[in-house]
């Protein structure tokens, strides 16, 4: 349906017809010929259909990946062979960083500018694991003259990647760069809603020379694809991001099979501002922190809490300039934040809207723009005043919807800071030296800034505590958890064996 409004908007040239999984190196339907529809997030009507995975799709998928391990020389190839195709993988993403874009933001409602961003981060993702694979050293141990111990890293063998409709190809890249420099081969099951982008990596990696059978990806509902992708028992690694309630039921279907986990879950982080901050800078932080990416971020601030002193100063002045922030088209490079996803997630976070009118005081935002009547369009929404046992306070909304609570002492801070299920991010505003690093060290969260937003480092780990998931990537985290590391011992002296069986016989 093309309104005059939707008129103005730049639909991407070329979109596909159709979208197929790749097995083996080719592009093939499922197997018994079914399909979803993917939805356009400005009109929500069908733009192309999927392939939809079933058990049958994931076995022929695994059964290529393992394949590719145990015969192709994928794994048998020396780290800077890899990393040189690693390298070209990222040229590859760079040089077509504005392709990615457009189909990146037409597919998940995200604003131009950030699915840029985005594209440009995976390409990094590529050349940092690249590079890290040909540097990375390997522990020795020595007993002088009498044992040597060192460690020799294999790689695993067939990883299975879940990844989610946020930001979906930088997020597929922070998992297919380490699972692949480390010399795994690995089956991908992107997000249902969000397929568009995933379908590129196939002709990226051809190009840059990855063997056949190394990269497959199998489109499909997470009941269907992804829970065959958890149970197979060739598959002994399981790389996941998303919801909570979805990383719970991974953890129990892998669990028959002892498979490796890594799980980054959900996320409900605090940003918790002191008086003595700079509030300008913390304004601007906090609210780049929830309405970025459509706020449908795992690590966004959506719970700020604000010393009293300084509160009704801080949610006037954020309530002013949340009011600003440009909601438009996601093709438009003035738009800050985009359409949400998909019907469905705009209904779920349009319900919390509505329940934080109840539990709060709205102070900007509550609804959809008028500007646009349909689509999944959600003002940035603030609500002051919020308790803290309130569901917009405790549950993770996932979009541009934000709570705001006073507190009194930095003990009350940490409480409410540490008063959720979750534990990924905080973020905590104070020029006071001490107090930033007793609180960061406190606060019951896997990943603390002090007086910044979320700028990361890919050296450092990235994951979180309580229900936000299970283990660490990033950096040499990352490689740990994509290679078993066998212990090597070797005797230098005489065997220092006891001697049984000696004894004088009668």
């Amino acid at each position: 349906m093309t309104t005059p409004l939707t008129s103005s908007r730049r639909i991407p040239a070329d979109l596909p017809t159709r979208i197929q999984h790749y097995i083996g190196g080719r592009f093939v339907d499922s197997v018994d010929g079914d399909t979803f529809d993917v939805l356009d997030p400005v009109t929500n009507e069908t733009y192309v259909a999927a392939a939809a995975g079933k058990k049958a799709d994931i076995d022929l998928a695994v059964a290529a990946a393992r394949t590719a391990f145990t015969e192709g020389p994928w794994p048998r190839m020396l780290p800077r062979e890899r990393s040189r195709v690693l390298h070209r993988i990222a040229d590859l993403v760079e040089s077509r960083d504005e392709r990615l874009a457009e189909l990146e933001s037409f597919d998940s409602g995200l604003p131009i500018t950030q699915a840029l961003g985005q594209a440009r981060r995976a390409a990094e993702n590529f050349r940092f694991f690249a590079d890290l694979i040909v540097a990375q050293t390997d522990d020795a141990f020595k007993v002088p003259g009498r044992q040597l111990n060192y460690v020799n890293r294999k790689p695993i063998g067939v990883a299975g990647l879940i990844t989610p409709w946020n930001t979906p190809f930088m997020l597929e890249s922070w998992k297919l760069g380490p699972a692949l420099a480390t010399g795994n081969t690995v089956v991908l099951k992107p997000a249902e809603f969000t397929p568009l982008s995933a379908s590129l990596w196939a002709g990226i990696f051809e190009e840059a020379g990855l063997p056949e059978g190394v990269f497959n990806l199998v489109n499909g509902l997470g009941e269907d694809a992804g829970d065959a992708l958890v149970k197979h028992p060739d598959v002994p690694l399981i790389s996941f991001t998303g919801e909570s309630s979805t990383g719970s039921l991974i953890f129990a279907n892998a669990a028959p099979f002892l498979k490796g986990l890594s799980m980054e879950l959900g996320g409900k982080s605090p940003a918790i501002v002191f008086a003595d901050a700079d509030l300008d800078a913390a304004i601007d932080a906090t609210i780049f922190g929830v309405f970025s990416l459509n706020g449908e971020r795992c690590t966004a601030g959506s719970r700020i809490l604000v010393e009293r002193s300084v509160y009704d100063d801080f949610v006037a002045r954020y309530a002013a300039q949340a009011d600003r922030v440009k909601v438009g088209f996601p093709d438009d490079p003035a738009t800050e934040v985009g359409a949400l996803v998909h019907p469905e997630h705009y209904a779920k976070v349009m319900s919390y809207v509505e329940l934080g009118k109840t539990e709060g005081r709205l102070v900007a935002g509550g609804g959809r723009p008028e500007e646009f009547p349909e689509g999944n369009f959600v003002q940035p929404t603030v609500f002051a005043d919020v308790a803290p046992d309130a569901r917009i306070f405790q549950e993770e909304i996932f979009g541009p919807v934000v709570a705001i609570t006073p507190f009194d002492t930095d003990e009350e801070a940490l409480a409410l800071a540490n008063n959720t299920k979750y534990g990924l991010a905080a973020y905590v505003w104070t020029n006071d030296l001490k107090r930033a690093h007793l609180f960061a060290q406190n606060v019951e969260a896997g990943m603390v800034w002090l007086n910044s937003n979320n700028v990361r480092d890919l050296r450092t780990p990235f994951g979180g505590v309580k229900a936000s998931g299970l283990g660490h990537e990033g950096g040499y985290r990352s490689i740990d958890f994509y290679t078993d590391q066998q212990a090597v011992h070797i005797t230098l002296g005489p065997a220092h064996n006891p001697t049984f069986g000696k004894a004088s016989a009668h």
